[in-house]
């Protein structure tokens, strides 16, 4: 049992195919670290910008029966911004998995965003320092590539072709101009155990 009683105090909800889905525990360290790089580097980047990059803790009204509370997320309509979160289809959308959440992020969240229009999703993977970008196509998301981070340690072992097919940056596809090297969306992680 939890004794915090700031935890106690603010239950996170969303609410997925009309049903009421607590999110708990709360998320870790190394989570919350990865959705802080992804979301600092998108907010930079917009800046002066039309679209907004949206942090952890703001609600998300996709529908009648899904209200979810994504890691980060892209809204370039700022008529879907209202006081009390987000309502409509954000143009991408962040999750950073969890033991907790990786089903959920994978199957039931993926498929509301899919249908209600997100363009793009990405599911950002602490334990494995993987990015999996999600492209949408008519109501549902293809995988359009996985992005690997690899320690200097393994590249060295490679060879020069080797090297040259393991991505550095992870490629937004809503903009031309703009990508996210693989080492910043993991910087910062502490080992586990």
């Amino acid at each position: 049992m939890n004794h915090n009683l700031a935890y106690q105090d603010d239950p996170r909800e969303e609410l997925i195919d009309g049903k009421i889905i607590a999110m708990s525990p709360r998320p870790s360290y190394n989570h919350n670290k990865a959705a802080s790089n992804v979301y600092r580097r998108f907010a930079d980047y917009l800046e002066k910008r039309k679209c907004e990059a949206i942090a952890d803790g703001t609600d998300l009204y996709l529908n009648e029966t899904n209200r979810f509370i994504p890691d980060m997320m892209i809204v370039c309509d700022p008529d879907k911004i209202k006081w009390d979160g987000v309502h409509g289809a954000p143009d991408l959308v962040a999750e950073v998995l969890s033991p907790a959440t990786r089903r959920r992020d994978k199957k039931e969240k993926m498929q509301a965003y899919g249908f209600a229009g997100v363009r793009e999703y990405w599911l950002v993977d602490p334990s494995s320092e993987s990015v999996e970008v999600y492209l949408n196509e008519s109501g549902s998301f293809r995988l359009d590539n996985v992005y690997i981070h690899c320690p200097a340690c393994e590249l060295e072992r490679m060879s020069a072709a080797e090297r040259a097919a393991v991505p550095a940056c992870v490629r937004c596809c809503l903009f031309d101009d703009f990508e996210i090297s693989v080492a910043d969306i993991f910087k910062g992680l502490l080992a586990i155990g």
